[in-house]
Parts: structure tokens; C-alpha cells; sequence
């Protein structure tokens, strides 16, 4: 898919510190609009961070982050919708209300694709968020981020928690509902096995270090191996 030359993200040499402890060093990459990125590694790697920079959640400690072209900050929000780790909603409110919240919140939030993500995930508007199990607190996260039409979707881990028979179907939803002439999409995860088959180009971040960025053609092509072929390969250094 041809889109224009600009990156819809952008890492210029990038470090994140708390306190003493240095979460990403030196990480400088460009991505380009309307692609599936997958970011993996091991857990502690920098995955989190690395997605909380894009969002405007962190700032960087040293180097610069863009999305879009703007130099990353609390405002970013508005062009990112952010799937955090985390759960985020009040625990009170039944997904209806969530819902007519988020859509309070966000200008871009699609309350009627809401609906139909509820209906297609097996929620019920009426459900209260307290009486979810874990998996359907995943389900939910995944409506309230899919219904925003922001130009960048980022989810963090968003298929913990889900049985891995259900895995698959939630795949496929995600899929079927993002715009890719106008969404691009990056998510964290382990399943790498799982979504590899959509991912477009896959980052690979080992003790806050970006130790390959390539895209999946690309890896089965040169590497001859599958993405976890190609990371244990990255990982031993060759």
C-alpha cells in the first residue's frame, strides 16, 4: 500500500531513564503509515515504554519522538488511540455508560461502531465493568480502542488474558475493523506465533535496545525463518 513519504511515527535516538534504571537507549526508527507493526521481546524489554512514548503517556529523557510530523506530547492523545496494560474504566459504569464517556472524551469516537464491536465481541451494553472476567475486560478494551477513528491505534498486549481458542476470532476482528488507508496500527505482544501472519513490518526490542526492525517479507525472505526463528537469530547476535 503506497502512502505518502512522511513516518507516521518517528524515534530520533531516543532514551527513556527512571531514575537509575534506563528503559530504552539510542533507539532511532522510522514507520510509515497504513502498516500492522508488532513490537516484541522479552518481558522488561522496553515494549511498554516504548508504546507509552508514541501515546505522549512518557516523555523521552533524551532524543525526540513525532507522530505525524508534531514532536509527541500530553496532546498527542487526540491522534492516538491508546490501549494500555492496565484496565480503564470505572469499575461503577456499565459498558453503556463507558462508552457514551469515552465518546464525551474523544471527538473521534464512533459510538455506533461501539455498539457493533460490543455485539461482535459478545458484550452486553448493560454489563457492568466490575462483574467482567478477564477476558472480556480484554474484549472491552479492544471495543473502546477500535472505535475511535484516530490515524494511530496502540495496543499494549492486547491479547493477554484471552483464551488462546478465542485468540484467533479477536484476531481477525481487529483486523476487519481498522482502516488501513487511514489507520495505522501497532501492538505489543508475546503470541508472536499468533499474529504474525498480519503483522506488516515487526520491531524488536531487547534491555531498552532496538535490536532489529524489519518487515515480515523481509524476514522470510533473508532470514528464511518465522518471526521467532528470526528473533532467537537477533537475540544470539548473529
Amino acid at each position: 500500500m503506497q502512502h505518502s513519504a512522511r513516518p507516521i511515527i518517528s524515534f530520533d535516538n531516543v532514551g527513556k531513564k527512571f531514575r537509575r534504571k534506563e528503559a530504552l537507549r539510542r533507539v532511532s526508527v522510522e514507520l510509515s503509515p497504513g502498516q500492522i507493526i508488532g513490537v516484541i521481546g522479552t518481558n522488561g524489554s522496553g515494549k511498554s515504554t516504548l508504546l507509552k512514548l508514541i501515546a505522549g503517556l512518557l516523555q523521552p529523557s533524551e532524543g525526540q519522538v513525532l507522530v505525524n510530523g508534531k514532536r509527541v506530547t500530553r496532546l498527542t492523545a487526540r491522534d492516538v488511540a491508546f490501549l494500555p496494560d492496565q484496565d480503564v474504566f470505572y469499575e461503577e459504569f456499565d459498558l453503556g455508560r463507558t462508552v457514551d464517556f469515552y465518546a464525551n472524551v474523544y471527538e473521534d469516537f464512533d459510538v455506533q461502531k461501539a455498539y457493533e464491536l460490543l455485539h461482535v465481541f459478545g458484550l452486553e451494553p448493560r454489563q457492568h465493568a466490575r462483574r467482567l472476567s478477564k477476558g472480556n475486560r480484554g474484549r472491552f478494551k479492544i471495543v473502546l480502542a477500535l472505535a475511535r477513528r484516530a490515524p494511530l491505534i496502540v495496543m499494549d498486549e492486547p491479547l493477554s488474558g484471552l483464551d488462546p481458542l478465542v485468540r484467533e476470532s479477536i484476531i481477525h476482528s481487529i483486523i476487519a475493523n481498522l482502516d488501513l488507508e487511514k489507520q495505522t496500527l501497532v501492538l505489543s505482544t508475546h503470541e508472536v506465533d499468533e499474529v504474525e501472519p498480519l503483522l506488516d513490518r515487526v520491531l524488536l526490542i531487547s534491555n531498552g535496545e532496538l535490536r532489529g526492525s524489519e518487515t515480515v517479507e523481509q524476514i522470510h525472505a533473508e532470514y528464511a525463518t518465522g518471526l521467532v526463528g528470526w528473533m532467537k537469530q537477533k537475540l544470539a547476535g548473529k
